[in-house]
């Protein structure tokens, strides 16, 4: 059944099911509200009963009261306890006789008297010249009352069909408007499916629905973007290990069938040895790239001062540095403390620092500064900065630039900074050189 359905048989049964339960209160007090209303009537007629009986003689008393009743039409009794007559009486003989039976043990105090499997609504009252004796009491058939009731619940019947009919054309229209751009918002995924990604068009709509299209539009821009540097990084990691390929193969090749003799061949031989070294380097990158971005146990973190590492990290780049007449600065905190992997978070900084060594003419420059839970790790150099067409991919894979090696450091990097909950940015300085910032916040083992 389709959404819309569900919601509109949903909505409908949940209107009757309330109104049903309206209905049946409504109803049962429909009673009672009848009951006291007609019970105020019979109360207007007997004052009205009781005057007559006390301004008039007793000689006119008796035929006035029966012309008024006959005028009127009023079921009434008139019954003196004392004699344990009944005095007047438009009601059935035994019924009469039963109530002034029973009037002392059991009806005297009730709203509804029955008798002769009949139910009446009465008022009764002491009337002159005994009034605690002599009782009136005015009297309406129980079945007028449910007629009444039964016509008012025959209305509200109706009423109810209406306003059933009512709130189904209005939840149509409402789950018409939800429904519509969900419909929309399921092509627009199916385009999706089918990897169609040029072909997603925004979807009208407000609300969470907007919220949940603009999701699946960004979604679809993340794996059009995923799906095209996965097709990149396959074209660039088979060109880096094509390459190496092919000079160990030439040189094995010519070493087998003699091209290659004496120091050629030993030339030759080391040529293999190195392209072999770094094809074996480009295959545990990857191989690390491949672990930090999956659930493997490649990452042992622990409290670290992520300080003291950076300072580490230049030390170990110093005999670089040195080489290239690079001068290596630091300055900054000593101390900020997180749960990260020691090894790992070290590694990035030697790329970072690295990279920036090899790209720097005079200069490099590491800052740190600490802001309440985050350390800020700035690496500037002093070089021709990065190009701008390969600063939006700076960080993916395979991606050199000049004087790279594998291109796999800076993708290394961003993913063990990531995975330690950081973040990494590269950006030119407005003179020359780049500046790459490295921030990390306060994780604690109990954060995990």
């Amino acid at each position: 059944m389709k959404l819309q359905y569900q919601l509109n048989a949903a909505f409908a049964a949940v209107i009757l099911i309330v109104m049903t339960i309206t209905v049946f209160f409504i109803y049962s007090l429909i009673m009672d509200m009848l009951i006291q209303d007609e019970r105020a009537q019979l109360e207007e007629r007997a004052e009205l009963l009781k005057q007559i009986t006390e301004e008039q003689d007793a000689s006119v008393r008796l035929p006035q009261l029966t012309q008024l009743v006959q005028d009127q039409n009023y079921p009434l009794l008139l019954f003196d306890l004392n004699r344990e007559e009944v005095l007047f009486s438009t009601l059935p003989a035994e019924t009469a006789v039963d109530w002034l039976d029973r009037y002392e043990e059991e009806l005297y105090d009730e709203e509804v008297w029955e008798s002769q499997g009949e139910s009446y609504v009465v008022y009764n009252i002491g009337v002159a010249p005994n009034s605690s004796q002599r009782i009136l009491v005015m009297v309406t058939p129980l079945d007028d009352l449910q007629i009444v009731q039964n016509a008012f619940a025959q209305r509200m019947i109706r009423i109810i069909i209406i306003g059933l009919l009512l709130a189904l054309a209005v939840s149509y229209f409402m789950t018409n408007r939800l429904v519509t751009p969900l419909s929309h918002l399921q092509k627009e995924v199916k385009k999706i499916e089918k990897r169609k990604f040029n072909q997603v068009q925004p979807v009208k709509s407000s609300g969470e629905i907007k919220e949940v299209e603009r999701s699946v539009r960004h979604m679809a821009e993340e794996l059009e973007r995923y799906i095209n540097s996965q097709k990149q990084f396959f074209q660039n990691a088979s060109h880096e290990l094509k390459t190496p390929l092919m000079s160990i193969q030439g040189y094995a090749e010519g070493i087998r069938d003699g091209i290659f003799e004496g120091e050629e061949a030993e030339r030759g031989l080391d040529v293999m040895v190195s392209e072999t070294e770094r094809l074996k380097k480009i295959v545990n990158e990857m191989i690390l790239l491949a672990k930090l971005d999956s659930s493997e146990d490649v990452y042992q973190p622990e409290t670290v001062n992520v300080a003291e590492v950076v300072i580490q990290a230049k030390d170990r780049l110093f005999p670089l540095a040195n080489e290239k007449g690079v001068d290596l600065h630091y300055s900054g905190e000593n101390t900020f403390y997180s749960f990260v992997d020691r090894e790992r978070i070290l590694q990035a900084f030697i790329n970072i620092i690295g990279n920036a060594v090899r790209h720097a003419h005079k200069k490099v420059r590491i800052d740190t500064h600490v802001s309440g839970e985050r350390i800020a790790v700035k690496v500037i150099d002093d070089g021709d900065g990065i190009p701008e067409e390969l600063l939006p991919q700076l960080f993916q894979r395979f991606i050199k630039g000049k004087q790279g090696e594998t291109g796999l450091g800076l993708a290394i990097s961003r993913a063990i900074i990531e995975r330690s909950g950081g973040t990494i940015k590269a950006e030119n300085n407005n003179g020359n050189g780049a500046t790459f910032e490295i921030q990390l916040s306060k994780r604690f083992e109990d954060r995990q």
